[in-house]
């Protein structure tokens, strides 16, 4: 074991074992004795002049801490590791560590340090002991822009506004910061989200109905009342003319008894109103979308009418909160 002089010790406790070279050559090693430290397997080199002092994987927080260390003081974790940082749900794992630099830094990318430089850093990026990292909306942004499939994407921006990371004028000034660059698919996905939706299995419920020729319009997430004005729970899809409800089951909200309790409170409420609640998961709508299709179809078709006679209505939102999901005109689908 090296003797370590008290500053590196410190150092290497607080950085959870990481170490520059820098720093090792400041407490009197030379370049060849972290050679001989990393050739006898007592050491590892992680990135260029970039050390474990032990051998074996890195946590997540050590491979940051490395990729910080590496890509120099001003660098901001960014992308999907900020977003792991943060502890999203449903952001995809990935190995790599993404980090912003100024334009003007050298550095480049090497091993799961991946670096983008960028005009202006990030001002609401969030200062930790050992390195920043970019504002939700930022780190939702950057991620979704090196994503190639639409729902992660969704999966993020809708959690980012649902869990309260990072509000609509937030996102929406990051994308425009973004401009044109790779930012299609978080377009489309914060497009969803401004219209209504409230989840990424909710925006691919939206995708296979909207092509239906049967159902007409559908209000999503939508305020509805009882005939005596008692407001009702809301679902996530409705058909006024038929007095269908459309739900997306997930099992994030199942995981106790509570949460299933009042998800059988709301159904019930709606059901005693005569409405027909469909239910279906997020699996069936990905796997048999044409099926979920002939199903609500069908229960249109012979429910058609049976609206009027329930005395629910779909009521509009306040003046500050516009209706969610309301088609200017029937027929739309969406």
């Amino acid at each position: 074991m090296a003797d370590f002089s008290p500053e590196l010790d410190r150092a290497a406790q607080g950085q959870q074992q990481i170490v520059t070279r820098a720093q090792l050559l400041a407490a009197g090693f030379d370049d060849m004795y972290l050679y001989r430290q990393a050739r006898r397997g007592r050491w590892q080199r992680v990135l260029p002049a970039t050390y474990a002092l032990f051998t074996g994987a890195l946590t997540d927080e050590q491979r940051r801490i490395s990729a910080a260390l590496y890509a120099g003081g001003q660098a901001q974790l960014t992308g999907l590791a900020a977003l792991t940082w943060y502890g999203f749900r449903y952001s995809p794992r990935s190995d790599d560590v993404h980090l912003v630099v100024p334009h003007h830094a050298r550095r480049r990318s090497a091993g799961h340090a991946v670096i983008t430089r960028a005009l202006a850093l990030d001002e609401r990026a969030r200062h930790t002991a050992l390195y920043p990292v970019c504002s939700p909306a930022r780190a939702v942004v950057d991620a979704a822009r090196d994503l190639r499939e639409l729902r992660p994407v969704r999966a993020i921006v809708a959690e980012a506004v649902q869990r309260g990371y990072a509000d609509l004028p937030a996102l929406d000034e990051e994308i425009r910061r973004a401009r044109r660059s790779r930012t299609a698919l978080v377009r489309k996905a914060f497009a969803e989200v401004v219209d209504g939706t409230r989840s990424a299995p909710e925006a691919e419920l939206r995708e296979c109905l909207a092509g239906s020729r049967v159902v007409p319009q559908i209000w999503w997430n939508p305020r509805l009342v009882s005939g005596d004005g008692a407001v009702l729970p809301t679902p996530d899809g409705y058909l006024a003319d038929a007095a269908v409800a459309l739900e997306v089951d997930s099992q994030e909200f199942h995981f106790s008894p509570a949460d299933w309790a009042r998800t059988l409170d709301r159904h019930n409420e709606l059901s005693r109103h005569g409405v027909l609640i469909l239910h279906f998961t997020p699996a069936q709508i990905r796997r048999d979308p044409e099926r979920v299709r002939r199903m609500v179809e069908d229960a249109y078709e012979s429910r058609r009418g049976l609206g009027a006679t329930t005395r629910v209505r779909v009521e509009p939102r306040p003046a500050d909160a516009p209706p969610t999901g309301e088609a200017p005109s029937p027929g739309e689908g969406r």
